[in-house]
């Protein structure tokens, strides 16, 4: 790094990482790109996520964080809700196949849950918490939503989890299908933290330059 670390991203994914960068840094003025780093990079542990809301686990993943390094802490918490499945898998999301982080399987058991359900029914949306924590206390919690329909079959080597099957509204391909640049404008990720910006924005305005 070209200089000290001065914020730090709750995930251990590399993908996550990168994507949560391109959506911060470019809204946060002149902040080293470098002193924006992960968990992984500062040898955090993962907390048990415990809550039962996306906003409970984001605000948990903060805090631990926060704790843990002595720095501002961002941290997210993000899910599919399957409107014929009453909102499943939402937070159990990244281990509905009972494997934490296995995406394809996750892919997999959705869509074989899903095989008979009709195109108009086959209505969803990705909802993301974002959470900034201070090791003073001081916590933010932004909400982002994008709604969309399940597509049969994966599609697009772009983006994690279940970007492959998600089709936004109005359109025709599925998230990963789309370029990061456009999934990062319309994403519940990228509509989430750039809500948190302004909160960011003010804490490290008070941190010292140096």
């Amino acid at each position: 790094m070209t200089g000290p670390a001065r914020l730090v991203l709750a995930t251990h994914n590399a993908h996550k990482l990168g994507e949560l960068r391109a959506i911060l840094v470019p809204a946060l003025p002149g902040l080293d790109p470098d002193s924006v780093v992960g968990a992984r990079d500062v040898g955090a542990p993962e907390p048990v996520e415990d809550g039962v809301t996306f906003a409970e686990n984001a605000l948990i993943k903060a805090r631990a964080l926060a704790a843990h390094t002595g720095l501002p802490a961002v941290a997210d918490d993000s899910g599919l809700s399957v409107d014929v499945l009453g909102g499943a898998p939402g937070i159990f999301s990244a281990r509905w196949s009972g494997r934490h982080g296995d995406d394809r399987a996750n892919l997999d058991l959705l869509l074989a849950q899903l095989s008979d359900i009709a195109p108009e029914h086959r209505a969803a949306r990705f909802t993301c918490a974002a959470a900034l924590v201070t090791p003073e206390g001081e916590e933010h919690v932004e909400l982002g939503h994008l709604v969309g329909t399940l597509a049969t079959a994966p599609r697009g080597a772009h983006g994690f989890g279940y970007d492959p099957i998600l089709v936004p509204a109005g359109g025709d391909l599925t998230c990963a299908e789309l370029a990061p640049e456009e999934k990062n404008r319309i994403s519940h990720r990228g509509q989430a933290f750039r809500a948190l910006v302004p909160a960011v924005v003010a804490v490290l305005g008070r941190e010292p330059r140096g």
